[in-house]
């Protein structure tokens, strides 16, 4: 059954790989509603919702960005997500895929902006022990762009990226710009002015299933295309069996539901915002 959480509702979401489109229809769920995309006779993307009868309701709003196809079942008030990274030429783009997970996107988005669970679930490439501490670092909800940033991490990580082969001290860079999408920043290895940008696209189907495409803008003109998938499709794949397994399935958004520790921070400053925003999909509150 389609939420009523208008929240949810009037937001963007990538339902699809837009070069994967054709005309024949796939069907698939947003928000508890099936859907189905396709190419329409003109040539151009086509979502409708299906209705309890199999008719197809009217066209939803549709556009293409970074390589996905998104649409909304509401009206949204804010544009997709712009990541100023996409527009410079010389950025490997690579879409890495889509994982169905069974767990709420909001968990998968807190398990993102998670680095403590780094040396224990990513070991030997994101994080290893002894080096377990996170280090202090700022997050907060910015009110002009109603946004939620996570700034000056820093981790001890073995493989800073598919170039590297040695460990460092990384500094990484959070960004939530809406409750179903977040984005990494890291100081590209090969050319330290600059950052990689890795968004992190969700699409809620119910309120404990979703699937998930990592989609990176990449400084770097030596590895190959798999290898640079390989690397993040390991971790990704890893990061499922953990957001899996985590209860309640649904994200609680009452402080003290679960306890927080200093590593936390950013998670802490997600919740408050998405209970400022009073979203309920995905959330112990319930979506209906």
């Amino acid at each position: 059954m389609k939420t009523t959480d208008q929240v949810a509702l009037d937001d963007w979401y990538a339902i699809a790989t837009a070069s994967e489109l054709t005309s024949r229809p796939v069907r698939t769920r947003l928000l508890g509603q099936d859907i189905e995309y396709m190419l329409s006779e003109g040539g151009s993307p086509l979502v409708r919702e299906i209705l309890a009868d199999d008719r197809r309701g009217p066209a939803l709003p549709v556009k293409e960005r970074y390589g996905c196809l998104f649409t909304s079942l509401g009206a949204p008030k804010k544009d997709i997500v712009h990541i100023e990274e996409a527009e410079e030429d010389d950025r490997r783009f690579v879409p890495c895929g889509w994982v169905t997970m069974r767990a709420s996107g909001l968990r998968v988005v807190e398990n993102f902006l998670d680095m403590a669970h780094f040396p224990f679930v990513h070991t030997d490439i994101l994080g290893s022990e002894p080096h377990t501490e996170v280090p202090g670092y700022q997050s907060e909800i910015r009110r002009d762009v109603d946004e939620v940033w996570a700034t000056n991490c820093t981790f001890f990580q073995p493989r800073i990226a598919a170039t590297e082969d040695k460990g460092d001290f990384v500094h990484l860079t959070y960004r939530v710009p809406s409750p179903f999408v977040v984005m990494l920043y890291r100081v590209c290895p090969t050319s330290p002015n600059r950052l990689d940008a890795i968004a992190l696209f969700i699409q809620p189907m119910e309120e404990g299933l979703c699937r998930a495409q990592p989609v990176m803008y990449l400084v770097d003109q030596t590895s190959t295309h798999k290898s640079l998938l390989n690397f993040e499709q390991v971790i990704f794949l890893q990061d499922r069996i953990i957001v899996e397994n985590q209860r309640p399935l649904l994200l609680p958004l009452e402080p003290r539901a679960e306890i927080p520790t200093r590593a936390d921070s950013s998670s802490i400053a997600y919740r408050r915002w998405l209970k400022e925003k009073g979203i309920r999909f995905g959330t112990t509150a319930g979506g209906h």
